[in-house]
């Protein structure tokens, strides 16, 4: 079976990239086994520990994580396309690339850029540290 994963950060980018898988997933000669993944930046550094219990970070990542989800997880639900997803803490592009190297992903489909504007240039773009780190193919949907 087919692995795809496909990060999901909340962004319409992102959106483009679930509804491409959808959109294409008839081509297939089985259904593909879909992973939806979304990283969080570790907030939790530094002293902000000794201030904030562990639990109540871990509950912001969900939270945080599980409303990024929302957009993609409908439109699945609506194509009855059966998916698993995942939130991670981290680094995007490593915790992608990571992600994808653990769970022996096929294919990493993602939008060609997400919610970024000043953080993207500061950082780099993650779709391209993607493209350079993960061992398997990625296509970039506009």
């Amino acid at each position: 079976m087919t692995k795809i994963l496909i990060p999901v950060d909340g962004s319409d980018y992102a959106l483009h990239a679930v509804d491409y898988v959808i959109k294409n997933v008839s081509v297939l000669k089985e259904s593909p086994q879909v992973l939806l993944l979304n990283v969080q930046w570790n907030v939790a550094a530094g002293n902000v520990k000794l201030f904030i219990s562990q639990q109540t970070i871990n509950d912001y990542y969900r939270e945080q994580g599980m409303a990024a989800l929302q957009s993609a997880r409908a439109a699945l639900d609506a194509a009855a396309l059966p998916y698993q997803y995942h939130i991670s803490v981290g680094t995007p592009a490593e915790a992608i690339a990571q992600y994808a190297h653990e769970q022996g992903v096929d294919q990493i489909v993602m939008g060609r850029q997400g919610q970024g504007g000043l953080q993207s240039l500061l950082l780099g773009s993650v779709v391209n540290k993607v493209l350079h780190l993960a061992n398997c193919p990625v296509l970039l949907v506009k």
